[in-house]
């Protein structure tokens, strides 16, 4: 199965397989979301779900307590962990 993920912050639409996670497309399209967790520096890639939170899988437990200790709030995922299952058009922050 195919999904749409958007970039907003490059304006960029591609179509992945579903279970795909977003950090895997957004360094291949260039989009602004990166991350640090190879030099240990988990959170650095949060971003903004600004459609479709309901087309990424569920948070699991680490993630969660990774956004809790970042104060993000409920429209935001980690890419590292946010797995496309529908359409989705996400944001860094």
């Amino acid at each position: 199965m195919k999904a749409q993920l958007t970039f907003a912050d490059i304006d960029v639409s591609v179509n992945v397989p579903a279970g795909i996670r977003v950090i895997e497309v957004s360094e291949k399209v260039g989009s602004g979301i990166v991350y640090g967790c190879r030099e240990g520096d988990c959170g650095t890639c949060i971003m903004e779900v600004l459609e479709g939170m309901e087309n990424l899988n569920t948070p699991s437990v680490l993630e969660d307590k990774v956004l809790r200790e970042n104060m993000a709030g409920k429209r935001f995922r980690l890419a590292c962990q946010a797995q496309v299952i529908g359409d989705v058009t996400v944001s860094p922050v």
